[in-house]
């Protein structure tokens, strides 16, 4: 395990942050067992934050936790809901009703639903409290599965128009050479955060202006090659030059330049900050570092990629996901739109036309 970057091996899990895990046998082999399968590192460590939360809450309640029923596990989430977010102010988007979103009530949920899958599976309880929410048509539920407690809120990605890339690139152009480097990249290959900061100086090829997606960075584990611009590619020659004088040696592309992390490898949380200080001089506080990927494959979805060329570019699993961004080009209504409305427009001109004959005709 140790080596193979991304990866949690189970003697770094830092325990001190999730004493409640750490104390709890069941839950802490199981959090052990994901980092053996090889789980990404950040997947480990929010599995982490979901379990302790739910245990401290047991802990509060005098709850066994592998002895939980569904009803206190619904009692966890409707604590969750009503617990403010620590964002505060800064928060974007309210879909969860009080401060915590849609999406970090499921990934809490996800991470109970999981613990629990285990604990079955030791034979510690016969079912899972914490249903799955998988449904069938017509509103049935699946053989074995059972209603999810909380609906499942599938929004669309926000992407930046014309003018808010304007303003993104204008802001950027006062960062320094490698951070503009690695927002061409991310743009142009559609790259996650953790596998542009994971790229290798090895895994580009100036010659053909290719990257390689190493399999052990990516979220499907499959590894992928991906172009990138004659712009960028500008960008990283003149990059590489500053690299020089930071590393000589090769491995990780984008190294820091902090003096308390001089030359060592940039971080994902590195990473996001800087996006973060670009966004708020652009004045765009719905701006990410996964807004660059979201950019490039509706990019690719307006230019008229097929679906399949797009997941394979993605690395996607499913191309469900792929879907929503040729939903967000609008590709297809838009086509559809234009036919209909030539139809209507033919119509409407035939009806005038024969309208203007007619008085001709009388006469």
């Amino acid at each position: 395990m140790k080596g193979v970057r991304g990866a949690m091996d189970p003697d770094e899990i830092p325990w001190t942050k999730y004493p409640a895990v750490a104390v709890e046998k069941t839950a802490r082999k199981w959090l052990e067992s994901q980092a053996l399968l090889g789980l990404a590192r950040n997947t480990v460590e929010a599995y982490a934050r979901g379990l302790q939360e739910f245990l401290q809450y047991c802990a509060r309640g005098g709850i066994t936790p592998v002895e939980a029923t569904r009803g206190q596990v619904v009692g966890f989430v409707g604590e969750l809901r009503r617990r403010p977010s620590p964002r505060g102010a800064n928060v974007l988007a309210l879909d969860s009703g009080v401060g915590l979103s849609n999406a970090t009530l499921q990934q809490r949920l996800t991470c109970v639903r999981l613990f629990f899958d285990y604990v079955t599976e030791e034979g510690l309880r016969e079912t899972n409290p914490v249903g799955r929410g998988k449904y069938k048509s017509g509103n049935a539920f699946r053989v074995g599965q059972s209603k999810g407690l909380i609906p499942r809120y599938k929004r669309l990605p926000w992407i930046p128009d014309d003018g808010h890339w304007d303003s993104f690139l204008l802001a950027a152009r006062e960062e320094p050479i490698r951070n503009r480097c690695m927002i061409g990249l991310a743009y142009d290959a559609a790259l996650r955060r953790e596998e542009l900061c994971l790229v290798e100086s090895r895994d580009i090829d100036p010659a053909h202006r290719t990257v390689r997606i190493r399999a052990e960075t990516t979220k499907s584990r499959k590894e992928r090659l991906v172009p990138y611009s004659a712009a960028t590619s500008d960008l990283l020659k003149a990059y590489l030059l500053q690299r020089h004088t930071l590393s000589k040696d090769r491995g990780p592309l984008f190294l820091s330049e902090s003096r308390r992390n001089y030359g060592k490898p940039i971080t994902m949380w590195t990473w996001s900050k800087v996006i973060r200080r670009i966004a708020d001089r652009a004045g765009l506080p719905q701006m990410s570092t996964h807004t660059l990927r979201h950019l490039c494959l509706t990019d690719l979805a307006r230019a008229g990629w097929d679906l399949h060329e797009i997941a394979r570019f993605a690395g996607h699993r499913s191309l469900e996901t792929t879907q929503q961004y040729v939903h967000l080009s609008c590709r297809d209504l838009a086509l559809k739109v234009a036919l209909g409305m030539d139809q209507v427009h033919q119509w409407r001109a035939h009806v005038l036309a024969q309208t203007l004959l007619e008085p001709e005709e009388r006469s």
